[in-house]
């Protein structure tokens, strides 16, 4: 009794302790906060400083001085907290039911669920009120949600979870840029929107949004304890009594209501939820208090606020006043998310659990040589339809007739302008799909592809930063920026993902970082250099053929030429790289070199088929897979039909794109989008079973 005594009196000081520790934690953190609020408040474009804003806060300042912090800064600031203060708490709630350190309103789809909901609002031409544009911001991200949790599963593992929301995330912004491509006047301002900005006019919008906000956390509060149960195991919380499915979708429809609440009010703020939590996760095992829902959720709160106000702070103290005003707080918070998702996957452990394995039969050769002449046929289709047809219809003698120099003016306008789109789209789309094939192999990921890896993006980079500040660059140039965009983004990834191999989990995770950084940084160039043309943005972005010419689609054939030479003469080595580690090497293989020499070709043609035709996803993905499931694994067969597939894909992507609904258009990277989705989606539910 006396031993027993002895150890409760000294665990009384521990927890006393842990209180007092977690009480200091918690008071820094508010003044942190509270410090960055009244900086936030002190700057902006007008000449209002620390001293104005403290008399228009006493009451005794000139009417124009207290305008401007009324109505501007103040609101601008409160929106901040409540903005991330609402995500955060959201992302906490999301990663404990999940039981995934990467779930948040970004990796679930929710902001982009959001997004298309009001999208689709916006093309009817209603006008809503406030809280209904919430409710349907709600039930929009709400839907995402669940479509990405049904496909993971419960518990499912960084790369399933990550994949399927960056899937149909990817997917559902593809449609509203169409929307947005096909609607302009009625969805005037929603680009901007989607940046996210917590720039507001008057306290009018704060105030409504603040008691939704209030709703989602005394929900999240009221659950905690069941929350916490849930952390011991499903079985572990039945056996507690804790219903699970229940409680699962209850904390997931409080996080979506406050997400709902700060995508309403600001837009889409990049990957606070993901961060916050993080932050806080370290506290939990120092402070057992905060290993509590209950005080876990609200912490992750504040730093959900710290995060969105010193993004605006820093923002606005590196970048000139009258440039920051145009910069979205979502495009840094987005940055800075990118770089910690991309910490976190070199830090993550592999599992590969993510990864759909192919399993392909034995084709023969008669097989083969019977699919290349069937889709050898159905791409001289394509390609003819893709001649003839568009705003302006034409025959068959129409093309001869140009080819012999004896059409008219009409026509020759026509050809010359559309011939240049269908080659551009050709073989943008063969590129992808031997780049595609070429990185599935070196990897050995089955969902690896240019696109996902962020080398893509680091293409559209490139040749962004190139055409903004050099207009009048030609074509080599802008192919030649790109090759460096790619060739940046290339090291970064796989030279972060090569410890072990290029293992599936770590080498997807850093590519989606990646991606997800160039994004944000091609937004934030367009923002600076041309804010009122979010069209160049969007139509790059989407894939675009549109206003191509033969010089443009010069270096792209170069690139291919040399990639299916090189695929062909090397094809044994490709088959042995895809293998294993050690085959390779019994055979006298040298697989650094040869890595490095596919990879440094896979990025050769990413950036040409980039600079040609613009973003176009998911064709490195489908077209290698289809091919293998088409003739098997050899890459003698497998690279042929996998560059007509990729042809056939593009070009049809292109064709329906401009046709369609013509005279309007939309491009083939959200086209290829659209279709390349749920094929993605359908691989990560085919590797669960």
């Amino acid at each position: 009794m006396a031993v027993t005594a002895e150890m409760s009196t000294a665990a009384r000081p521990s927890t006393a302790a842990s209180r007092a520790g977690a009480a200091a934690v918690a008071t820094v953190l508010v003044l942190l906060v509270a410090a960055l609020a009244v900086a936030d408040i002190t700057q902006g474009t007008a000449a209002v400083g620390p001293a104005e804003v403290w008399k228009a806060l006493t009451g005794r300042a000139e009417a124009a001085d207290a305008s401007v912090v009324v109505a501007s800064r103040l609101p601008r600031m409160v929106a901040g907290l409540l903005v991330g203060a609402a995500l955060g708490m959201a992302g906490a709630a999301l990663q404990a039911v999940g039981r995934n350190v990467l779930a948040s309103p970004d990796t679930l789809a929710v902001n982009a669920g959001s997004y298309l909901a009001l999208g689709l609002v916006a093309v009817t031409g209603t006008s809503l009120p406030l809280l209904a544009s919430s409710g349907v911001a709600f039930a929009g991200g709400l839907a995402a949600a669940a479509v990405v949790l049904a496909l993971s599963g419960p518990g499912a593992g960084t790369v399933r979870l990550v994949l399927a929301g960056s899937a149909l995330a990817l997917g559902l912004g593809s449609v509203t840029q169409g929307l947005l491509l096909l609607f302009p006047e009625q969805t005037e301002g929603l680009y901007q929107w989607n940046q996210g900005s917590i720039g507001q006019n008057g306290f009018d919008a704060v105030v409504r949004m603040a008691p939704v906000a209030l709703a989602g956390l005394a929900g999240l509060l009221l659950t905690a304890r069941r929350v916490d149960a849930l952390a011991l195991g499903d079985d572990a919380a039945r056996g507690l009594g804790v219903p699970v499915r229940s409680t699962r979708v209850t904390v997931v429809v409080f996080a979506a209501l406050l997400s709902a609440a700060a995508v309403t009010l600001a837009g889409p703020i990049g990957f606070v939820g993901l961060c916050a939590p993080a932050l806080v996760r370290p506290l939990g095992r120092r402070f057992r208090v905060f290993a509590r829902a209950r005080a876990r959720v609200p912490m992750a709160g504040l730093a959900g606020a710290t995060l969105v106000l010193g993004s605006d702070v820093l923002l606005r103290a590196v970048v000139p006043a009258e440039s920051a005003v145009r910069v979205p707080t979502g495009v840094v918070t987005s940055i800075v998310g990118a770089v910690f998702l991309i910490g976190m996957a070199v830090r993550a452990r592999d599992t590969s659990e993510g990864a759909a394995q192919d399993r392909v039969r034995l084709r023969s050769r008669a097989v083969f040589l019977t699919t290349t002449g069937v889709l050898a046929l159905v791409l001289a289709g394509a390609t003819v339809a893709a001649v003839l047809l568009g705003d302006s219809p034409l025959l068959l003698g129409d093309v001869v007739n140009w080819s012999q120099g004896r059409a008219g003016q009409a026509v020759s306008f026509v050809l010359d302008t559309r011939l240049p789109r269908v080659l551009a789209a050709l073989l943008a789309g063969a590129a992808l799909a031997l780049a595609g094939t070429l990185v599935q192999a070196v990897t050995r990921n089955p969902l690896a592809e240019p696109g996902v890896l962020g080398v893509t993006g680091g293409a559209a980079l490139g040749a962004v930063v190139l055409v903004t500040t050099v207009p009048a660059v030609g074509s080599w140039g802008v192919a030649g920026a790109a090759f460096a965009g790619a060739a940046v983004s290339a090291v970064v990834v796989f030279g972060l993902a090569a410890r072990g191999g290029f293992p599936q989990n770590r080498l997807v995770l850093v590519g989606i970082g990646f991606a997800t950084g160039t994004t944000a940084l091609i937004s934030l160039l367009v923002v600076l250099t041309d804010p009122f043309n979010a069209t160049k943005a969007l139509t790059w972005l989407s894939g675009s053929t549109y206003g191509r010419t033969l010089p443009d689609v010069v270096p792209l054939a170069v690139a291919l030429a040399v990639g299916c030479a090189v695929a062909w003469v090397r094809r044994r080595e490709l088959d042995l790289v895809s293998l294993d580690e050690d085959t390779p090497r019994l055979l006298g293989l040298n697989l650094t070199s040869g890595r490095l020499g596919f990879l440094v070709l896979s990025v050769l043609l990413s950036a040409t088929a980039v600079a040609a035709a613009g973003t176009i996803g998911f064709v490195g993905l489908v077209a290698p897979h289809a091919a293998r499931a088409l003739v098997g694994r050899r890459h003698v067969r497998v690279v042929p039909v996998a560059v007509l597939l990729g042809s056939l894909l593009v070009c049809t992507a292109d064709l329906l794109g401009r046709t369609v609904i013509a005279p309007a258009q939309l491009g083939a990277g959200l086209m290829t989008a659209v279709i390349g989705t749920p094929y993605f989606l359908h691989l990560l539910v085919r590797s669960r079973r």
